[in-house]
């Protein structure tokens, strides 16, 4: 059986990187909160790829999704995503993000569009805790990134199972907006 995912880097390492399309998961999680970042890039038909010291760039078109989990405890809950510290920001504002509140008070805001890179993008490189897969573009990559969704938010993120899942389901609407791959 063929693999669903794998990690980014291994499987450009491993020439196991479709050029036809794919979607690309990345977190950026914060090692001392809850809080964490995560974006998704879908992409086909990669003209060329290249590894740097940065990461690895795609020169091809690809569809981003943004999403942004915030503890209840998050002192900069106010401040608009895109005017946030680096590594805290997203490029949107309130107003262009779904935003699903938590039990426990956290929030989860999804982009309530794709966002498009035309002509090239870069993945950056992992560091600390941080990841990146690629999901094949198999008839059930959507649900397995539910899956894998429902399970991160929960681990990583320590909202509920059910919020997990709530949560998931708003990604998915959004990846279903996309219009590559």
């Amino acid at each position: 059986m063929a693999a669903k995912a794998l990690d980014l880097f291994k499987a450009y390492a491993d020439n196991a990187l479709p050029k036809e399309g794919g979607y690309i998961v990345s977190s950026f999680l914060d090692e001392t909160s809850t809080y964490s970042k995560y974006e998704i890039v879908a992409y086909n038909n990669v003209k060329s790829l290249y590894l740097s010291e940065e990461g690895l760039t795609f020169q091809s078109d690809g569809n981003k999704l943004f999403i942004l989990v915030e503890p209840a405890t998050f002192p900069r809950r106010y401040v608009e995503p895109f005017r946030r510290d680096k590594k805290e920001r997203v490029p949107h504002r309130f107003s262009e993000v779904e935003v699903l509140t938590a039990r426990d008070q956290s929030k989860v805001m999804v982009s309530k569009e794709p966002v498009m890179s035309y002509g090239s993008f870069t993945i950056m490189k992992p560091t600390g805790i941080n990841y990146s897969f690629i999901f094949y573009n198999r008839p059930d990559v959507l649900e397995s990134i539910l899956l894998f969704f429902e399970k991160s938010l929960n681990q990583e993120t320590k909202i509920s199972r059910a919020d997990a899942k709530k949560a998931a389901a708003l990604i998915i609407e959004g990846l279903e907006k996309f219009n590559i791959v």
